[in-house]
């Protein structure tokens, strides 16, 4: 067999993704995405490409987030920012307060004395999930933790004691979906 046939890698073309137009009408899948402080753009749209990736309904963009437009979240969104809801708020308490009054499970992605290990948990069927990513220095607010539901702690093995804020939405997203909620 050819292996230069066999592993070709695919075009963009063949790869089936929906357009911006057509994302806005695909099923909700349950899955906010606030950020809590992040004070990087490129770490801003990561996760907007990642939360188009993994099919989450909107971003919160909470505090000092950078905000679309921007040519610094573009170079990492790659225009998901176009495909996914946002808003803004000035402090993610507004945030949580707001996606818990429409039904959302508030969750801290964070190291706490009685956060669940992501590895162990899984997400109830058809529940909503509001998920709270902090500050790349000190992490989700203390005042936020203190209202969320339950923390999310990722299981890690090395010397860090955390990933890089980007890395986390991945690995939190894909467990969420993994377990396909909807």
């Amino acid at each position: 067999m050819n292996k230069t046939l066999h592993n070709r890698k695919l075009l963009n073309i063949e790869l089936g993704r929906v357009s911006s137009e057509e994302y806005k009408t695909l099923p909700d899948s349950g899955i906010a995405v606030v950020l809590d402080n992040i004070r990087s753009a490129h770490n801003v749209g990561s996760a907007f490409r990642t939360a188009d990736s993994f099919k989450a309904d909107k971003i919160w963009l909470c505090g000092i987030c950078a905000l679309p437009p921007s040519a610094e979240i573009h170079k990492a969104a790659l225009g998901a920012e176009d495909s996914v809801a946002w808003e803004h708020a000035d402090d993610t308490m507004h945030a949580v307060e707001t996606l818990r009054s429409e039904g959302y499970t508030i969750v801290s992605a964070e190291q706490t004395v009685n956060s669940v290990m992501l590895d162990t948990f899984v997400p109830e069927k058809g529940g909503k999930y509001a998920i709270v990513f902090g500050n790349e220095v000190s992490g989700v607010d203390q005042r936020v933790v203190d209202a969320s539901d339950f923390s999310l702690e990722i299981p890690q093995f090395g010397t860090k004691h955390s990933l890089n804020v980007s890395v986390s939405i991945g690995v939190v997203l894909w467990h969420f979906r993994l377990h396909n909620m909807r």
